[in-house]
């Protein structure tokens, strides 16, 4: 269920049908337009200086200079595919790269370019109890720039734009590698995020399974086990992405910054054991269910057979005086219709402390 729940995949489908045939390096755009027009936004800094410039419609960012500032190009939407095939030509990024960027639905991924490295992220973010939206970031690093592309507009890097802005921290002192450790730390610190409020949801949905099972909150188990496993496709390959990094596999990323992404192979590493505990916690659910609505019928099947034990000798007794003979002695009896009630009453109030002392009831 991603966001605004299962549209999304079947236009995603039916679009990768379009791209069926075509030679690598093809963009066609896969996934849903969420903006009205694609927005580029520049952010060069070093120690001392920081510039923050929204392009306008149709200027494109040139590349950057050749020197100790860091460029920032953050892209917005990616629908344009013109757009996004200039920003590739003026940067040199490799063309499956960019079949990548508008292709939305990648698995988590780091492609080595020589001079650049395109990392694939999934973001995350909870839409309501029930629903995960989620969304393809890409990122392009150079040795002075990074180039994010994002499908819609959030919030998800304002945190790290205004560390950036006031100076704080390592971000105006290291390089571009430490830019992409950032927006990538941002993007795993915002599963903790999503999880801790499912978490939540999943501790309320095992108390009604306790005190009221009912098929609305079977529903709902089986809508959150579906998320667990959207979460796992989206976490367990970003692992391998970030072990690849804090490995010194790729010349890009300098031994300082290693330092750092190996705190977030760490974070990965905790999300994933999270989701694991969260899934086998729902496995156990649907056994609470199944246990909960089988101690249900067993209970009610109980009432009804001891209820069924204690009529079935009253029963024999009214049938046998139902019976039209003739010559029957108790008919002739003064007493004999309180008597009967009597024998009847003794024998279900004798079934009933039986059935109470061998703890049935």
């Amino acid at each position: 269920m991603t966001g605004p729940a299962s549209h999304p995949p079947r236009k995603r489908a039916r679009a990768r049908t379009k791209q069926a045939g075509l030679p690598p390096g093809t963009m066609v755009h896969v996934g849903e337009r969420q903006v009205e027009q694609v927005r580029i936004r520049r952010i060069r800094y070093d120690e001392h200086h920081y510039d923050d410039h929204n392009l306008a419609a149709g200027q494109q960012p040139a590349p950057p200079p050749d020197d100790r500032q860091v460029t920032w190009i953050s892209v917005t939407g990616l629908h344009q595919v013109e757009v996004i095939e200039a920003i590739g030509k003026a940067f040199g990024i490799h063309p499956l790269a960019l079949e990548d960027i508008v292709h939305a639905g990648q698995r988590p991924k780091v492609d080595d370019y020589e001079r650049q490295l395109f990392i694939v992220l999934n973001a995350l973010e909870s839409v309501d109890d029930q629903h995960i939206a989620v969304e393809q970031v890409s990122l392009l690093v150079g040795p002075n720039y990074v180039v994010s592309f994002q499908e819609r507009d959030s919030a998800l890097f304002d945190p790290v734009r205004e560390r950036v802005k006031a100076g704080k921290g390592r971000c105006r002192k290291l390089g571009a590698d430490y830019l992409a450790y950032a927006l990538l730390d941002t993007v795993v610190d915002h599963y903790f995020v999503v999880l801790e409020r499912f978490s939540e949801v999943a501790e309320r949905l095992e108390e009604t399974l306790i005190r009221r099972p009912d098929p609305a909150a079977l529903g709902m188990l089986h809508g959150l086990k579906r998320q667990m496993i959207l979460l796992r496709k989206s976490v367990w390959p970003l692992r391998e992405v970030v072990s690849g990094l804090q490995r010194g596999e790729f010349p890009l990323i300098t031994d300082a910054t290693r330092l750092y992404l190996r705190d977030v192979y760490d974070h990965t590493v905790r999300v994933i054991d999270t989701i694991e505990t969260l899934r086998d916690l729902l496995s156990g659910m649907l056994d609470i269910y199944l246990s909960s609505q089988s101690y249900r019928l067993n209970e009610v099947m109980k009432v009804l057979t001891i209820i069924a034990t204690i009529f079935i000798p009253l029963t024999f007794l009214t049938s046998i005086y139902g019976m039209n003979f003739e010559h029957m002695p108790e008919l002739k009896w003064r007493w004999g219709y309180p008597v009967l009630w009597l024998v009847m009453a003794s024998i279900g109030g004798g079934m009933l402390y039986y059935f109470r002392s061998k703890r049935w009831l």
